[in-house]
């Protein structure tokens, strides 16, 4: 009888790492605290002593939006548009901030052996037993 994957892993094994594996990564990423500090003010891209703010960027996008209304076959409107909604969108993902929060070693040491030790027993569910494989196979030999 074939286990998880098809290979001869132990299916308890995988359902076992899967949970532990989802539990700890679950924990572990609920643990981090993800702030920003964009704002219309904030500078999102610098180009020596000249900062482009969010609401600067916003100018390029109204501009190629007019543009596309106007001819909606405008290669300029277009890259105009497309073009700086991709920097505002870059500019309010680069400014993010993510941290651990505050929490003891033991809560932490959980976390990491829940996530790795269920990761570590999920592959090995899908790794066959080398020994078992090799007895089923002799044992196929001997049959034909």
């Amino acid at each position: 009888m074939r286990g998880a994957g098809g290979t001869s892993g132990g299916t308890g094994q995988f359902f076992l790492g899967l949970v532990m594996m989802c539990g700890g990564f679950y924990l572990l990423l609920n643990s981090v605290v993800v702030s920003s500090a964009f704002g219309w003010g904030t500078r999102l891209f610098g180009f020596g002593s000249v900062g482009i703010t969010g609401g600067i960027i916003l100018i390029p996008l109204i501009i190629g939006v007019a543009m596309i209304f106007y001819n909606a076959r405008s290669a300029i409107g277009w890259l105009l548009a497309v073009g700086s909604l991709a920097g505002l969108v870059f500019g309010v993902i680069a400014s993010l901030n993510m941290h651990l929060r505050t929490m003891s070693a033991f809560e932490l040491i959980c976390i990491l052996v829940l996530a790795f030790g269920g990761l570590g027993l999920f592959l090995r569910s899908l790794r066959g037993q080398a020994q078992e494989e090799a007895a089923e196979a002799s044992q196929a030999r001997l049959r034909s």
